[in-house]
């Protein structure tokens, strides 16, 4: 105890250089218990654009669909993955997918054609709520269309226009049929300039389908891991099909996920390296300041290792000192952004890989995310001890006791 005492009196000789040390290590660690926070926020934030836009937690597909999109590449055992999600509690969403033209008469354009179950895709997830303007389909089947924000502005249609959308059935006759547009998506990424859904019944009419479908998008609303939905559904799925998580669905952003999570930990490297070198600086002027009392204590008989455990005791109490300052007030302004958040409207709106954020970015605060930083800014005052105390600790008392 009377060492622990001593540590903390030799501190408290420079003062102003101590508390100095305190407050850059506890901003430090504040900076770093944010980041890692806002880091996981941002990776919740597309995890969460990805799987309630549309993709879900995992799809499957028939093996050959992902080569060419064929309309023709139909999944032959959608009933049995659909009766399989159900029986774990998992919402699925059938879709049929084609190809066909849309034209006002004035403006035509190529789309991307969704046939879906309007009360299954509001099970699903959020998409059938982010529209811009009117409503989405309605559980009865009256001929109506939903358009990207992008592919409205194309066409020139606003709700309740009419469409003409022509398609190429598979049968290989040419289908018209006249939509109405029930309502326009906010903006939702690179779907923007494609997406137009219709009701699975007027899909089937005009592509000639006879009750086929082309994926089914499935969601525990994050009540499992993505790969627990998929692996769930893959022994109804059978070896004609493809059975993936979203990360898989959408590469690109699996890989900004990825990436930030990655820079987050670059980052953390940069300031701990940044915190470590400055508190060496720090460690190795105090020291030199007391060169000639270390000789004298080791001309009494203390052996090296009394003069590293005392220069040891020392930082750790200083690292103790500002990672727990630091702790606090990072988990604090953590708290603080998960609750309140980062509005993000004022950038317009947001895409990354093609998946439409939502308007406020949350931080996510986990156990890991707070206790790193704070034993890592421990650990680092710890090594940046070692190398003064050893240069010290070598010193004769001689050479010590007349250094100038």
């Amino acid at each position: 105890m009377n060492s622990w005492r001593l540590a903390w009196r030799n501190l408290q000789r420079n003062r102003a250089r101590t508390w100095i040390a305190v407050v850059a290590l506890a901003v430090s660690t504040t900076l770093l218990v944010v980041i890692d926070g806002l880091a996981l926020g941002l990776d919740d934030l597309l995890t969460r654009g990805a799987i309630n836009l549309g993709v879900g937690e995992a799809q499957v597909h028939a093996k050959t669909y992902a080569r060419d999109e064929s309309i023709y590449a139909t999944l032959p055992n959608a009933d049995a993955v659909i009766a399989a999600a159900k029986a774990n509690g998992i919402d699925s969403a059938p879709r049929a997918l084609g190809g066909g033209l849309l034209s006002t008469g004035e403006n035509s354009t190529g789309a991307r054609i969704w046939g879906v179950d309007p009360a299954a895709e509001r099970s699903l997830g959020t998409l059938p709520g982010h529209l811009r303007a009117g409503g989405f389909l309605p559980d009865t089947n009256e001929n109506r269309i939903v358009l990207g924000c992008e592919l409205a502005r194309l066409l020139g249609a606003n709700v309740g226009d009419k469409i003409a959308l022509i398609v190429q059935a598979t049968d290989g006759s040419t289908s018209t049929q006249m939509m109405m547009v029930s309502g326009i998506f906010d903006t939702i990424g690179e779907v923007d300039t494609s997406l137009a859904m219709i009701d699975r019944r007027d899909f089937e009419e005009l592509f000639v389908m006879d009750g086929k479908i082309h994926e089914i998008a499935l969601s525990s609303h994050f009540r499992l891991a993505p790969e627990q939905v998929a692996a769930l559904v893959t022994p109804a799925a059978g070896d004609a099909a493809d059975v993936m998580t979203w990360r898989k669905a959408l590469p690109a952003v699996d890989d900004i996920s990825r990436l930030t999570r990655s820079f987050a930990g670059v980052l953390s490297t940069i300031f701990f390296i940044a915190a470590g070198l400055g508190l060496l600086n720090t460690i190795l002027m105090a020291t030199t300041e007391r060169i000639r009392e270390f000789g004298l204590v080791k001309a009494l008989g203390a052996a090296p290792g009394r003069i590293i455990a005392d220069v040891t005791r020392e930082t750790f109490l200083l690292g103790i000192l500002s990672a727990g300052v630091g702790g606090l007030i990072g988990v604090a302004c953590t708290l603080l952004l998960a609750r309140h958040g980062i509005d993000l409207r004022t950038f317009g709106k947001l895409d990354l890989g093609g998946v439409g954020l939502e308007p406020v970015w949350h931080s996510h605060p986990s156990a890991r995310g707070i206790a790193t930083p704070i034993l890592g800014m421990v650990f680092v005052t710890l090594l940046a001890a070692l190398y003064p105390a050893v240069v010290v600790a070598r010193l004769t008392p001689v050479k010590a006791l007349t250094h100038v």
